[in-house]
């Protein structure tokens, strides 16, 4: 957006409106900071429960942030839309993050531990994800590459295309998307899927929830891909869940 916000100290009241970066919060050590969330930051399980939900991550209570008073809230340009991040920064500072690959990951999680005083965690939590990539990229380099693609939601079918994190997951991964000839999230029909003719399919957890009835109607549609149901966390979630991430893709092979 091109803008920058001061602040005056430590932001010691944050509200984070993206569930990949609550959870890195809370494993930098911040979870008393923490003072309002988004329902759908689900990790850890109790966290809804002892903080203030504001809402979503597209829609929020504005009522409800100005009755916390948070000294920052956390924003990204995925999860969030403008217009919340034009109307919350009228009020608080807002950070907004941007995450492409591994590197503006852990360029988010180091901003994280300069602004929250948690550089220290914050280091570590990088230095495992720099070891846990390091050692899936050379197990991963003699595995052969396989045409992908990687399904968020139904009614309609939409797919990952380019510039997206889990575009850039999945070529760590050595799949080469089919649909990566589009940018962000295309809606297409199973016939378009059926031209594609991928190896392998992988239906994400989340945002839609897939499930084995799923996979076995496509299989139904698709007979000659291999079907594979995905926990999207693991391929989308761009904070300190990445330390677990490349054990989970190798799993997957």
């Amino acid at each position: 957006m091109g803008r920058q916000f001061e602040l005056p100290k430590k932001p010691t009241k944050i509200i984070s409106l993206v569930p990949s970066q609550t959870e890195l919060l809370v494993d930098l050590g911040l979870e008393d900071s923490i003072v309002g969330v988004t329902k759908f930051c689900v990790h850890p399980k109790h966290l809804r429960l002892s903080k203030k939900v504001v809402g979503g991550t597209k829609n929020i209570s504005l009522d409800t942030i100005k009755a916390l008073q948070p000294d920052i809230i956390l924003c990204n340009k995925e999860e969030n839309t403008k217009e919340i991040v034009e109307a919350l920064e009228k009020l608080f500072p807002v950070h907004v993050s941007d995450i492409f690959n591994l590197e503006d990951a852990q360029e988010l999680i180091m901003q994280y531990g300069s602004l929250f005083d948690r550089i220290m965690r914050a280091s570590k939590i990088c230095s495992i994800i720099t070891k846990e990539a390091t050692s899936f990229r050379e197990f991963i380099k003699e595995k052969p590459k396989k045409s992908v693609a990687y399904f968020i939601w139904k009614d309609p079918w939409m797919t990952v295309g380019s510039a997206t994190f889990i575009d850039y997951l999945l070529s760590v991964n050595n799949f080469t998307n089919v649909f990566g000839n589009q940018t962000r999230y295309p809606e297409l029909s199973l016939k378009d899927l059926q031209d594609k003719s991928p190896e392998v399919i992988l239906l994400s957890s989340e945002p839609y929830p897939f499930k084995e009835k799923h996979r076995e109607a496509l299989k139904k549609r698709i007979p000659n891909a291999k079907i594979i149901l995905v926990d999207g966390e693991y391929f989308s979630w761009y904070g300190s869940r990445l330390q677990y991430a490349f054990s989970y893709f190798r799993s997957l092979h």
